[in-house]
């Protein structure tokens, strides 16, 4: 029974660690744009031409800080400035990379319990947001974090002339002792992807 359970064990963890394997390549695939000629980036300035849509763009992560984990590469940019987010649409790729700012919330409640909030604690905290013009119609859309070997993929659709919303919301691991919460110290689980405020993924 146990050479089952460390056999079932080994074989799960092979999966894992290939599942992460393709996340990576992918992210990295997606990285590199195959057109240019999707969106721009534009500012507030201005006034929206005519067949034309903004969206804007947004997403957050809040990790731990340099140094919290002892065996962590020195390559990594958890904690560092540059932290980089990837979006891809329709094959058009950009790379921002984002530097952090400091985040403090109490890890305990009024009450001297363990916070419920999964950004509770000391860490660095990641704000993507960006506006984008492109053509209305329906367009496939790649969101990935290169350093976390994760990514997710949606389609939305736009329509002529309007503003519309696209937020990533960071979906965090759990904690299993003392108690199961999820907290951003144990990393990415998932992003929930919402649409002018409707969950679509």
């Amino acid at each position: 029974m146990k050479k089952y359970t460390a056999y079932v064990s080994v074989v799960l963890l092979f999966v894992v660690l290939s599942g992460c394997g393709a996340s990576a390549k992918m992210t990295q695939t997606k990285s590199q744009s195959e057109r240019t000629d999707v969106f721009t980036e534009v500012s507030d300035v201005g006034a929206r031409p005519q067949g034309f849509a903004d969206m804007i763009v947004k997403a957050n992560i809040k990790t731990h800080a340099v140094g919290y984990y002892l065996g962590e590469s020195g390559k990594s940019l958890h904690g560092k400035p540059g932290y980089p987010f990837v979006l891809n649409i329709d094959g058009h790729a950009l790379v921002w990379k984002v530097d952090g700012q400091k985040d403090a919330k109490p890890a305990y409640d009024k009450d001297g319990k363990t916070s419920l909030d999964p950004e509770a604690g000391d860490g660095m905290k990641y704000v993507l947001e960006k506006k984008l013009r492109l053509r209305p119609g329906t367009h496939k859309v790649f969101f990935g974090l290169p350093q976390d070997e994760y990514h997710v993929e949606a389609e939305i659709a736009l329509r002529d002339g309007e503003e519309a919303a696209l937020e990533f919301k960071p979906v965090y691991r759990y904690k299993i002792q003392p108690t199961r919460i999820p907290t951003f110290l144990e990393g990415i689980n998932k992003y929930e992807i919402y649409f002018n405020g409707v969950k679509i993924k």
